[in-house]
């Protein structure tokens, strides 16, 4: 039998367009197309992707946050081949693996000392569906507390725990007992905790949405007040962690210990979907704490050879070429060099943000001209502004961001660790080129605008 991916690739080079309108989600596809992104990437290496024609684009949205490494790893790659050849038994179920074992002591070497044991599964929401789990059974409590405007996954649980509406809506009824408190509100949260009938407190050390930072007071009186009423710290780092925000977990820039700690992402390179959960051996010891329990959470594919290969092999890119550094300082410099352009113009609120995690904020003008055209836009559709950022930056500059969050005029940056000089100053000068010119009214620039807000409105009617 002759089968060759890289046939079947040459054979449908045009169509996977069509494919996804006909077999897949092809809003997708109408969003793609509305503003320009629809492009026939044809490689991937590092920080880059090209397309059919070999224009390069600098990808600082690397999947959501999961090519911390970059794409394609030359390592990576290697420990998976390897891996592929040894025959190795796999998923033998009534077994336990080396490679899982390995990985999950490699983690613990990067975790606060109070947490020794490892859940491994296939993703983020996983990861906190888990978690929710474990903290139900080991408190004996229901009441799960998490923060307005979270962001935890789109399983059922993880859902329930989600603070941004649009995802929620026509979904529920969702997990009973989930409370929210606003993020970084300490006196909020202590009245949610103060029955002692809450089993976790679940929150992202930086909120994803937006990315909001907590005071510096926060975090370590979250882990005092949890303590205080028997209720488990859980940090979600599925986005933050490994080495995202400048420190291997974000945790480490407040000197927290949470009892659990929520991770994947980064964690195989994007090669193979892998999380994980890591936590106190109370806890674990606490959920399986018989032999006909063994088996009473898990996942058929989770500990699989190919993820944990992966899962190894990234960690040690990153320790080898020192990317938690490189995130801390590449990400800092365009922090503040962005900052310093706020007093040039107008629309730019601040630049934010910690390591290789960078929002950058946009706001209402004070010149008249501006602010009509400001007003122009929000009254169409709130934070439709960024999408004035972004379109031109991958367009003219061959820059691909994202927008941090519904209804919001943020710009978010999760780009690969592994940002060069010379990448910083492709993104400083874009970005300056791109909000200077939002500030010409009338402009090209604008009439980009006008075409988004009449879209907008269109959409409101329909």
């Amino acid at each position: 039998m002759s089968f060759s991916i890289a046939e079947l690739l040459a054979q449908h080079s045009t169509d996977k367009f069509e494919l996804h309108e006909k077999h897949l989600n092809n809003q997708m596809v109408r969003v793609l197309k509305t503003i320009g992104y629809d492009r026939n990437y044809k490689r991937a290496k590092g920080q880059y992707l090209y397309d059919e024609h070999d224009n390069e684009y600098l990808d600082l949205l690397s999947g959501f946050g999961v090519f911390a490494i970059g794409r394609n790893h030359p390592s990576v790659i290697s420990a998976l081949q390897e891996t592929l050849t040894l025959e190795l038994p796999n998923l033998v179920q009534l077994d336990v693996s080396i490679l899982s074992g390995l990985l999950a002591k490699e983690l613990l070497t990067t975790t606060p000392d109070n947490l020794d044991k490892v859940f491994f599964c296939n993703s983020g929401t996983e990861a906190v569906e888990a978690a929710i789990k474990f903290a139900r059974y080991t408190t004996k409590r229901s009441k799960i507390v998490y923060c307005e405007h979270g962001y935890h996954g789109l399983t059922m649980g993880a859902l329930s725990l989600n603070g941004e509406h649009i995802f929620r809506e026509g979904f529920g009824p969702l997990l009973p007992d989930c409370v929210a408190v606003p993020f970084n509100d300490l006196a909020a949260l202590e009245k949610a905790l103060s029955n002692k009938d809450v089993a976790a407190f679940i929150v992202e050390p930086i909120q994803g949405k937006g990315v909001n930072l907590p005071d510096d007071s926060y975090l370590p009186e979250v882990e005092r007040l949890c303590k205080k009423y028997g209720t488990l710290f859980v940090a979600d780092e599925i986005q933050t962690g490994i080495g995202r925000t400048g420190k291997f977990w974000a945790i480490e820039h407040w000197n927290v210990k949470p009892d659990m700690i929520c991770m994947a992402k980064a964690l195989s390179g994007g090669f193979v979907p892998v999380g994980a959960v890591a936590m106190t051996h109370h806890i674990m010891d606490s959920v399986f704490n018989r032999m006909d329990r063994a088996v009473v959470h898990g996942s058929t594919f989770s500990k699989n050879n190919m993820a944990m290969a992966a899962g190894l092999a990234s960690l040690e890119v990153i320790k080898a070429e020192n990317l938690v550094e490189n995130s801390a300082k590449v990400g800092e410099d365009i922090i503040r060099t962005l900052n310093a352009m706020s007093g040039k113009y107008e629309f730019l609120k601040e630049a934010r943000g910690k390591g290789s995690m960078i929002a950058i904020e946009f706001n209402a003008p004070k010149s008249l001209s501006l602010k009509a055209a400001w007003v122009m836009l929000e009254t169409a559709n709130k934070g439709l502004f960024c999408q004035m950022i972004t379109i031109p930056l991958f367009k003219e500059h061959r820059i691909l961001t994202q927008v941090a969050g519904h209804g919001m005029n943020v710009v978010k940056l999760l780009p690969p660790l592994i940002l060069t000089q010379k990448d910083r100053d492709h993104i400083i000068q874009s970005f300056e080129k791109t909000i200077a010119d939002t500030h010409q009214v009338p402009g090209s620039i604008w009439d980009l605008g006008k075409n988004l807000a009449s879209h907008a409105l269109k959409n409101k009617k329909n």
